[in-house]
């Protein structure tokens, strides 16, 4: 039994990823480097409407909470919180909760913890979130 063998080679072209405003990679990483120093993660904490208290789930995450204080939602993010709190609203990676029922930012609740390297800002929004639950607020988000 014969065997036919190709020696055929067959190329295959791989066009490079097309960097933003057409820089080319080691540029872009530079500059983008220079822009986020080591200390830009933030939690914010978003007022919620009174109705979010109905929800089941918060009922449950939320058994000693104090109906006198306010709904909250504490997060975390690398943008400032002025502009993750605009995503949720426009819908860009929101939390439903805030997309559905925020009103506004309160800072007083957050502004001097920030601005913080990435693992002081998972380990705040947890802490942040535990204290307020501690004082009767009725927290979402925090995890």
């Amino acid at each position: 039994m014969l065997s036919h063998r190709s020696n055929h080679k067959i190329a295959i072209i791989i066009k490079p990823k097309r960097q933003p405003c057409g820089m080319r990679r080691k540029t872009y990483r530079k500059l983008r480097a220079e822009q986020q120093p080591e200390h830009h993660h933030f939690v914010d904490v978003v007022l919620l409407e009174p109705t979010v208290a109905r929800l089941r789930t918060v009922r449950i995450a939320n058994p000693n909470r104090n109906p006198k204080k306010p709904c909250v939602y504490v997060g975390m993010t690398g943008l400032s919180p002025e502009e993750r709190f605009e995503n949720h609203r426009q819908g860009i990676k929101s939390a439903l909760v805030v997309k559905r029922y925020g009103l506004r930012l309160l800072p007083e609740l957050y502004a001097h913890l920030n601005p913080m390297p990435y693992n002081a800002a998972v380990q705040m929004e947890m802490d942040l979130a535990e204290d307020l639950r501690r004082a009767g607020y009725t927290v979402t988000g925090g995890h």
